[in-house]
């Protein structure tokens, strides 16, 4: 491994901690050339499937497009960096875990769509506006008129809460 600073292959890990899913190793290095300090992730590398594309081509699954697009439509908003790289890996585990070879881009955007509608609405919507290519305001206003009346059903309740039983 090359130090992104002095291009050196010399250099040895300081640190290794697993992440907190479990899924990767996070490893510090320091290179021997000039001593400054890096990071690198080490994870399994799965079989991943092809991804087809709406035009029929055809082209490997890239994790990184799903961060890209993941980053633009959490732009602003509160949205940690590590829960963007969460539901990546959990998109890029559910497609591995498949097992097909080949897997459709519009099952993989619905898959980013469930995933941002239970993180922050208004990266969803973002990214909905760009991956169902609304043609017009109507069908942005729809989408949004579903999401305020999701928003306006009722939370369940326990039904001892319903009686007015005292909690202790």
């Amino acid at each position: 491994m090359r130090c992104p600073f002095c291009r050196n292959r010399g250099n040895r890990v300081v640190d290794s901690r697993l992440s907190s899913d479990g899924v990767m190793i996070r490893r510090r290095r320091m290179c021997s050339s000039c001593k400054r300090r890096f990071t690198t992730y080490e994870r399994v590398e799965e079989a991943t499937p092809m991804v087809v594309k709406k035009d029929g081509r055809r082209e490997p699954f890239d994790r990184g497009k799903i961060i890209a697009g993941l980053k633009r439509a959490c732009e602003k908003r509160p949205v940690s960096m590590e829960t963007i790289e969460q539901i990546a890996n959990n998109i890029e585990s559910t497609m591995a875990e498949q097992g097909d070879r080949e897997v459709q881009s519009s099952a993989i955007g619905t898959a980013v769509m469930i995933e941002l509608h239970k993180i922050d609405q208004v990266a969803y919507v973002r990214f909905a506006s760009v991956y169902r290519s609304f043609k017009d305001i109507d069908e942005f206003m729809h989408e949004l008129e579903d999401l305020i009346k999701e928003r306006k059903q009722p939370i369940p309740t326990r039904a001892a809460d319903k009686k007015g039983d005292a909690v202790s």
